[in-house]
């Protein structure tokens, strides 16, 4: 590389890290311009506040040196495993990946007459839960083309391909377990999209977050909406429903105002011995006609409130 090339390379990096100050300086500013004029959209009650556990001293918190981890017991001097102890409950299903310690060929003589030693049996020391870091591949369909050896020859060829899984997504790198784990990191571990942003981006490829919001959306309506409809089918065929609706705010909602209040219905069925439904359904208002609409045709008993 030439200094003119080094020197252009070196301009790139300096632009690029001044970019990126300003998008985190961007943030900054926006931020504290909301928290400070605008409403906020994710307000959390006092109460709840003084029960949440402080992000930086949860571990102080939590901490109880008197706990020990139920792993063996002195039994009249020597140790042994307890036979129903938790942590045995709470392995027994993971795979095991086994360390053999041996001596090496210059140790394996005795101390006292220099004869070679003969193994004569192994013992467990003891038991590590070992943490494998999340990692990315890309798994490449390649498809196989076949002729026939005696067509190919004629006017009429015959070539056929073989078969293909179906995508998840036409045109997409998005796979079932990318896009599973963008939905379970979002709805069940409440991990914003910037913020998989970045997981992703530690992990060495570059995912948007509107990216991911397409994954989402996509994939609710081709694969989750039809599932829904199933389920509320058979919540229908049900003796019992118990119906309720909650506030929650929607940021961006067409027509309203970001301090609108908007409502979640919750529908589900009774104890009935069988396996429960429960569904989600948002409405833009309480009006009771949501709930007529939604269980329309039910013949059952509806629990609700009041209202």
């Amino acid at each position: 590389m030439n200094q003119k090339d080094a020197y252009i390379d070196h301009l790139e990096n300096t632009i690029k890290n001044l970019q990126t100050q300003v998008d985190n300086l961007t943030e900054m500013v926006l931020l504290l311009r909301k928290e400070k004029f605008g409403s906020s959209s994710e307000k959390t009650p006092k109460d709840e506040i003084d029960g949440q556990i402080s992000l930086f001293n949860e571990a102080e918190i939590e901490a109880d040196s008197s706990i020990h981890e139920p792993i063996k017991k002195k039994v009249d001097g020597y140790t042994r495993v307890h036979s129903k102890s938790k942590r045995e409950e709470l392995i027994k299903d993971l795979p095991v990946r086994e360390i053999l310690c041996e001596s090496s060929k210059e140790d394996m003589h005795c101390l006292q007459c220099d004869t070679e030693l003969k193994p004569i049996g192994k013992e467990t020391v003891r038991e590590e839960l070992e943490y494998i870091p999340a990692k990315l591949q890309i798994v490449r369909y390649v498809r196989m083309a076949y002729e026939c050896p005696k067509c190919k020859r004629t006017d009429h060829p015959y070539i056929q391909k073989a078969d293909t899984p179906t995508s998840l997504m036409n045109h997409s790198l998005a796979s079932p377990s990318s896009v599973a784990n963008v939905m379970y990191q979002k709805y069940v571990n409440s991990v914003p999209l910037y913020r998989q942003e970045k997981d992703w981006e530690h992990l060495g490829i570059s995912l948007s977050r509107a990216t991911m919001a397409n994954w989402v959306i996509r994939c609710s309506e081709d694969y989750l909406l039809p599932i829904i409809e199933h389920l509320r089918k058979e919540l229908l065929t049900r003796d019992i429903v118990h119906c309720d609706e909650t506030p929650v705010q929607v940021l961006k909602e067409e027509g309203k105002k970001p301090q609108t209040k908007s409502y979640m219905w919750l529908y589900r069925t009774g104890n009935d011995d069988k396996e429960p439904v429960i569904l989600y359904d948002y409405q833009p208002s309480r009006n009771g006609d949501h709930a007529a609409t939604f269980l329309k045709d039910f013949k059952g008993y509806v629990h609700s409130d009041g209202y």
